[in-house]
């Protein structure tokens, strides 16, 4: 069911939040995680949350990263697929539980954050962390405000 939008973006009529999220944006990317784990990671809480213009803008972005067809379709199943490296099994993992807070009592399990901390250090996780949240919060935005996703890939 495609719908019109209630309003336009609210980061779009509110400036300050245009550069705040922006900021949010540069942080994230600025540390070290590969770009690719980072759009990786996006995709995945856009998919969990159901936010239709995140996941598009998340393939695309993932695309002009340089990741593959046959990975971009298997993030939803990481799982089960041998297309990810540990490093961003330990992300997708991480990102997967702070996405999905309320599914249970300890809401990021300590085996989760070790795996993740085995393969990234404090300001890498930091960033992660923070990537998680900002796509989240993308897609808390989008969803409230059914913001869709373009009509056809260019």
């Amino acid at each position: 069911m495609i719908t019109e939008p209630r309003i336009q973006n609210p980061a779009s009529l509110l400036p300050d939040a245009v550069k705040a999220s922006n900021l949010l944006y540069r942080a994230a990317h600025s540390v070290g995680v590969p770009g690719s784990t980072l759009e990786l990671v996006h995709l995945r809480v856009s998919q969990i949350n159901g936010c239709g213009a995140c996941v598009d803008s998340g393939a695309r972005g993932a695309r002009k990263a340089g990741e593959t067809e046959e990975r971009l379709f298997a993030v939803a199943a990481w799982r089960e697929t041998p297309y990810f490296t540990e490093a961003e099994r330990a992300a997708l993992a991480l990102a997967e539980a702070a996405t999905r807070l309320a599914d249970r009592a300890d809401a990021v399990p300590d085996d989760v954050w070790a795996e993740a901390a085995r393969h990234f250090g404090e300001k890498e996780l930091a960033a992660i962390v923070l990537w998680v949240a900002t796509s989240n919060f993308f897609n808390r935005l989008n969803v409230t405000t059914r913001q869709p996703a373009p009509q056809a890939w260019g």
